[in-house]
C-alpha cells in the first residue's frame, strides 16, 4: 500500500525544551525520526513544523518540511493542514508520527498503514500487556477489539477487567489474560483526516483525556494492528533523551 507520512513537530515543550533539534548522534532527533520514517516504504516523509529552526534543520539534512499555522489545538490538526497544502487525494492514506520517536519501527509505520480500507478510514496499533503494574497504570492506556479488530474502547482504566482472576489476585496478571497496550501511532484516509478537525469533541474524551475516542464517540471505524514487541518508548523527559542519545552513541 502506498502511504505518506507526516511527522508534526513542534519547538515548544514544557518537560523538554527545544525536543525536535535535540541531538542524537550528530542529528536533530526531527531528522532521525524522518529517517526512520523512510525506512518504512512511505512515498513521501514530510515534518509539519510551525517553526522556522525546525524547517532550516531539516532542510540541511535532505528532509522534506511543511510550515503549517501555530495555532493548531493537536498534531492531528497540523498535519491535515500539511495534506491540504500539498493537494494530497482524498484516497490518499496519511500516517501520523509522532516526531519524539527515533527508535520506532519502520515496519510498524507499514502494517499501520495497510489498515486502512473502505469502511475503516483510521487505524492504530497495540501490543500485549505482561506486567501487572502496566494493567493497573492510569498512564498506560488500554485497547479492547472487536472479532474484527476494531477498537470497541480506549481507556486508561484496566480492560477488559478479569472478574474472577482480579477477584483472586491483583499482584499478577491471569495466566490467560493479557490486555492490549495502545501504541500513539495513528494512520488515516487523508478523506477522514480533513473531517476530522470538524469532529465536536465528545464527552469521553474529555473524561477519559483520550482523543481518539472522539471517533469512535463518532461512529467511525479505528482499525488496531496488534505487533508481538512493545516498541521502543518515544522522548518525553531529559532521562529519555539520555537514554536515546546513549544509544545512538553504542550504535
Amino acid at each position: 500500500m502506498s502511504f505518506v507520512v507526516i511527522i508534526p513537530a513542534r519547538l515548544a515543550s514544557t518537560r523538554l525544551p527545544n525536543k525536535p533539534l535535540a541531538d542524537l548522534g550528530g542529528k536533530p532527533m526531527v531528522v532521525r525520526v524522518a529517517e526512520q520514517a523512510l525506512l518504512s516504504g512511505a512515498s513521501r516523509v514530510i515534518v509539519a513544523t510551525d517553526h522556522e529552526d525546525i524547517r532550516a534543520a531539516c532542510a540541511a539534512h535532505g528532509v522534506e518540511a511543511c510550515m503549517t499555522r501555530g495555532d493548531h489545538p493537536s498534531g492531528t490538526d497540523r498535519i491535515a493542514e500539511v495534506a491540504q497544502v500539498l493537494r494530497l487525494p482524498m484516497d490518499a492514506v496519511v500516517v501520523n508520527l509522532q516526531g519524539d520517536e527515533p527508535l520506532i519501527e519502520p515496519g510498524l509505520l507499514a502494517a499501520c498503514a495497510a489498515q486502512i480500507r473502505p469502511g475503516v478510514p483510521m487505524a492504530t496499533c497495540a501490543h500485549r500487556l505482561h506486567d501487572v503494574a502496566d494493567a493497573f497504570n492510569p498512564n498506560v492506556v488500554k485497547v479492547v477489539l472487536d472479532k474484527a479488530g476494531r477498537a470497541l474502547y480506549f481507556s486508561r482504566a484496566t480492560i477488559p477487567w478479569h472478574r474472577d482472576g482480579f477477584a483472586r489476585s491483583r499482584e499478577a496478571l491471569p495466566p490467560d489474560y493479557a490486555p492490549l497496550r495502545h501504541i500513539g501511532l495513528y494512520a488515516y484516509s487523508n478523506a477522514f483526516l480533513q473531517a476530522y478537525p470538524a469532529l465536536e469533541a465528545s464527552p469521553l474524551e474529555q473524561i477519559e483525556a483520550l482523543e481518539q475516542l472522539r471517533v469512535l464517540w463518532h461512529g467511525h471505524a479505528i482499525a488496531v494492528h496488534v505487533t508481538d514487541a512493545a516498541p521502543a518508548a518515544g522522548v518525553d523527559t531529559p532521562e529519555d533523551l539520555a537514554r536515546v542519545q546513549a544509544h545512538y552513541r553504542s550504535a
